[in-house]
C-alpha cells in the first residue's frame, strides 16, 4: 500500500490527489461538484483518478477528505431536529444570543434564527456556583420529564448545557444518561465534553451545533465509508478538522463541530508545507474557487488559529464576514477571511445603478453562462474570457468549451447597457471591483491583525486564484506572488500533508502573581493523557505521539484574551516572566498597548495532541531547460487596465516550462486546472519544483 489520496468538495468543483508515497509521483483529477447529494462526486473523482493513474483500490493506504458539508447544512438550516436542556432560567439563551451586530448602524439586521426554537428549550433545576460547588442538586424528576416531552416532541438531537459545567461535568453526566435511558434513540451532546469553557452561550451554541450535525455527518461519513469499501478501497479514512489537522470518520461523526471549516482549512496547510520546504515561513495564503476566495496567514511557519469563529456569518465582499451574523462555536479553526467573489460569484446593478459582485453564486450547476449549462448571469469567470485571460478551448485541459459569446451577451445585457458602457469596460469593471474586495480580505488577515504584507509572501491557488494572484499582490505591495503547481487542486494537497490531531480545553483562571505551576502541570497531564490513548487506539505508534501545549492569558478584568505556546513542562518560576512579556508584546501587536504594570491572569489552558503521518517530499521538475521559448503555444489579445487595453500577449504551457525558466509579461501561463496571468512589469521565475515566482521588474 503505498498511495495516497486526498478529496476536496468545492461549491463547483471536486479535487482529487493522489500521491505515490514511493516516489513522490502526484497524479490529479477533477469533476464537477453534486451539490445534491456531496458523496455522489467523492466517488466520480476517486474512481476517475485509480482508473486514469491504474492504481489498484487496494494500494490506496490513506484517504483523506476535506469537505463543508457541515458548515452547509447550518447555512442551508438542514440540520437534526434539536432539543436544547438547560438550567432552569436560562431556557431563552438562544434568544438573547449577544448583544453584538456586524455592522453598528444597520437598522435592518436581525439576529440569526436560533437553532433550537423556544418550545423545544426546557430549563431544569439545578446549580452551580462560578467555582463548581453545587448550589441546587439537579432534579431528577423534572430531567425525566424534559426528557420525556423530547421524546414526544420527536427531536433527533439532544444538547445539554448546564451553567458552569466545564467546573463540574457531575450534573450534564446524569442528564445524559437519562436521557440515554428514557430516549435512546436520540443522540446527545454534553457541553462539558464539547467545549469545557467559560461562556455559557458559545459553549451552548458549539454544543447544539455539533449534536444538531452528528445524525447528517454520520450519515454522510458512512455512506462514503461503504462505497469505497465497495469499490475494494481498505484504506484509513480521515477527515480534515478546521484547525488544520486530521482525524478518523468515527471521531468526525462523534464530533462534527470540529469540521465546519475542513475544506478551507486544507489549502492553507497546504500552503504551509510548501512555504516551510521553500523556506518561505511568512505566508498569505489566497485561496480562490468557483464559489468563494478565502485568505489565510501563516507566520514563523505555523498558520494562525482562532478559537472565536461564527458558522454562517455573511458573507460581504468587501468586508468579510461580520461578527454576530452567524453561530459562535469555541474550536480551534485556522483564522480565515472568506468573502463571496469566487469565479462562479455573479456581477449585477443594483438599484442605485452601482455594478456589484458577488457574494450570490451561480456554483456548479448552472455555473458560469460561459459553461453553456442554463446559466444566465454574467460572473467573474464571463468576464476573464471576455478580456481573454482564459482560453476557451483549453478550460480544464480542454474538457470544457467555453461559450465566449454567450458571455459578452450576458454582460452585455445585464450590467454594460445598464452601465451605459461596452462590454469591455463593463468586464473590467467586474475584475476590478472583485479584485478590491479580495485585498481587503488580505488586509483583514495581516493589516488588522498588526502584520506588514509586504513582510510575506502570497501563495495563491484554486480554479481562478492565479488569475487574480499578481494584480492582487501588486496593490498589497507584496513582493513575492507564488503559483504552485496544479493551483486548482492545491488544497486536496493539503489534505495529505498534515498530522492526526485531537484538540483539548480546559478553563483555569488563576492570576499570574498567584500561580501554582503543580496545579497547571496536572491539567496539562490530564488532557495529555486523553489525547495520548485517542491516537493509540486510532493505531498511531508510541514514537509518533507528539503534544503542544497554549495558555490563554489576558489582563485582570478583560472580557478576552490572547492565545500564547507553553513549553511541553512544568513552568518553572523563571520562565512565566518571560511568558508574561510574551503576553505584553501580543497585546501590543494585537491591540496597540500593552499595561506591563496591570495583573494578568491565566483563563484556559489548551493541549493538541499529535499523531506524526509521514508527509511526501516536494517533487523535482525533470525538465532542467531554462528556455522558456520551448513552451510557447500561442499568442493572443489580454486586455489589462495598466496598458488602456488589449495587448498581444505570449501564451504558455506551463507542462513544458523547465527548471530555471522566465516568463516576461504581459503573459498567460496555461495548465489543467488554472491560468496563470502575469501582468505588464513583471516577470516568473520557474523554481526547480516547477512552482512560478511572480516578481515587478
Amino acid at each position: 500500500m503505498a498511495y495516497r489520496l486526498g478529496i476536496d468538495i468545492g461549491g463547483t468543483f471536486t479535487d482529487a490527489t493522489l500521491i505515490n508515497e514511493k516516489t513522490g509521483a502526484t497524479r490529479i483529477a477533477k469533476v464537477s461538484s453534486t451539490p445534491g447529494d456531496p458523496s455522489v462526486a467523492f466517488l466520480r473523482v476517486s474512481e476517475r483518478i485509480l482508473r486514469e493513474a491504474d492504481v489498484p483500490a487496494q494500494e490506496v493506504r490513506y484517504v483523506v477528505h476535506g469537505t463543508t458539508v457541515a458548515t452547509n447544512a447550518i447555512i442551508e438550516g438542514k440540520i437534526a431536529r434539536t432539543g436544547f436542556v438547560t438550567t432552569d432560567g436560562f431556557r431563552d439563551m438562544l434568544e438573547i444570543a449577544r448583544q453584538i451586530r456586524p455592522s453598528l448602524y444597520d437598522l435592518q439586521f436581525e439576529k440569526p434564527k436560533p437553532l433550537v426554537p423556544r418550545y423545544l428549550s426546557f430549563g431544569v433545576p439545578e446549580r452551580l456556583d462560578a467555582r463548581g460547588s453545587v448550589l441546587t442538586e439537579l432534579d431528577v424528576n423534572a430531567m425525566r420529564e424534559v426528557a420525556v416531552r423530547l421524546r414526544a416532541e420527536k427531536v433527533e438531537a439532544v444538547a445539554v448545557c448546564f451553567l458552569h459545567a466545564y467546573l463540574n461535568p457531575a450534573h450534564e453526566k446524569i442528564a445524559g444518561e437519562i436521557l440515554t435511558e428514557v430516549f435512546p434513540e436520540a443522540v446527545v451532546s454534553l457541553s462539558s465534553e464539547v467545549a469545557p469553557e467559560i461562556r455559557e452561550y458559545t459553549r451552548a451554541s458549539t454544543t447544539i451545533i455539533n449534536v444538531s450535525l452528528r445524525p447528517l455527518v454520520g450519515r454522510y461519513l458512512q455512506n462514503i465509508e461503504d462505497r469505497l469499501r465497495a469499490a475494494g478501497v481498505q484504506a484509513e479514512l480521515l477527515v480534515m478538522q478546521s484547525s488544520g489537522g486530521v482525524f478518523t470518520f468515527a471521531a468526525a461523526s462523534e464530533k462534527p463541530v470540529f469540521i465546519v471549516e475542513s475544506g478551507p482549512a486544507a489549502g492553507v496547510i497546504a500552503a504551509t508545507y510548501l512555504g516551510s520546504a521553500l523556506e518561505r515561513k511568512n505566508i498569505l495564503s489566497f485561496d480562490m474557487g468557483g464559489t468563494t476566495a478565502k485568505a489565510g496567514m501563516v507566520q514563523d511557519g505555523s498558520p494562525r488559529v482562532t478559537k472565536d469563529y461564527e458558522v454562517g456569518a455573511a458573507a460581504r465582499a468587501g468586508h468579510g464576514s461580520g461578527k454576530g451574523s452567524g453561530y459562535p462555536i469555541r474550536t480551534p479553526v485556522i483564522d480565515l477571511v472568506e468573502i463571496g467573489a469566487g469565479g462562479g460569484s455573479i456581477a449585477w446593478v443594483d438599484s442605485g445603478g452601482a455594478l456589484r459582485v458577488g457574494p450570490h453564486s451561480a456554483g456548479a450547476d448552472p455555473g458560469p453562462v460561459c459553461y453553456g449549462k442554463g446559466g444566465t448571469e454574467p460572473t467573474i469567470s464571463d468576464a476573464n474570457l471576455v478580456l481573454g485571460r482564459i482560453n476557451p478551448k483549453f478550460f480544464l485541459g480542454g474538457e470544457i468549451e467555453l461559450d465566449i459569446a454567450k458571455s459578452r451577451q450576458a454582460i452585455k445585457e445585464k450590467c454594460a447597457d445598464k452601465l451605459g458602457m461596452d462590454v469591455v469596460t463593463a468586464a473590467n469593471g467586474i475584475i476590478e471591483i472583485a479584485n478590491a474586495a479580495r485585498v481587503n480580505a488580505l488586509r483583514l488577515v495581516s493589516v488588522q491583525r498588526g502584520y506588514d504584507p509586504r513582510e510575506f509572501t502570497l501563495i495563491a491557488f484554486g480554479g481562478a486564484g492565479p488569475l487574480h494572484a499578481n494584480r492582487i499582490a501588486a496593490e498589497m505591495q507584496v513582493p513575492t506572488t507564488l503559483i504552485p503547481m496544479s493551483p486548482g487542486i492545491f488544497s486536496a494537497l493539503g489534505l495529505l500533508v498534515t498530522d492526526l490531531k485531537h484538540d483539548y480545553a480546559t478553563t483555569m483562571i488563576r492570576r499570574v502573581d498567584a500561580l501554582d505551576t503543580r496545579e497547571i502541570q496536572e491539567a496539562f497531564e490530564k488532557m495529555s493523557r486523553e489525547g495520548h490513548a485517542m491516537l493509540l487506539r486510532e493505531g498511531v505508534a508510541e514514537n509518533d505521539v507528539q503534544f503542544s501545549r497554549q495558555v490563554e492569558m489576558r489582563y485582570v478584568g478583560q472580557s478576552y484574551e490572547l492565545a500564547l505556546a507553553l513549553p511541553n513542562h512544568e513552568l518553572a518560576i523563571d520562565e512565566i516572566a518571560g511568558l508574561l512579556d510574551q503576553f505584553h508584546r501580543a497585546h501590543e501587536r494585537a491591540y496597540g498597548f500593552s499595561a506591563p504594570t496591570e495583573p494578568t491572569e491565566f483563563v484556559n489552558l489548551r493541549l493538541t495532541a499529535m499523531g506524526k503521518i509521514s508527509k511526501p517530499e516536494l517533487h523535482e521538475l525533470k525538465n532542467m531547460n531554462p528556455d522558456a521559448s520551448l513552451a510557447r503555444k500561442e499568442a493572443r489579445q489580454v486586455y489589462f487596465a495598466e496598458a488602456n487595453g488589449y495587448v498581444d500577449c505570449a501564451i504558455y504551457d506551463r507542462y513544458k516550462l523547465g527548471a530555471g525558466a522566465r516568463v516576461q509579461g504581459p503573459a498567460v501561463v496555461e495548465e489543467f486546472d488554472s491560468t496563470v496571468v502575469i501582468h505588464p512589469e513583471y516577470h516568473a521565475d520557474v523554481d526547480r519544483y516547477g512552482n512560478l515566482l511572480i516578481e515587478r521588474d
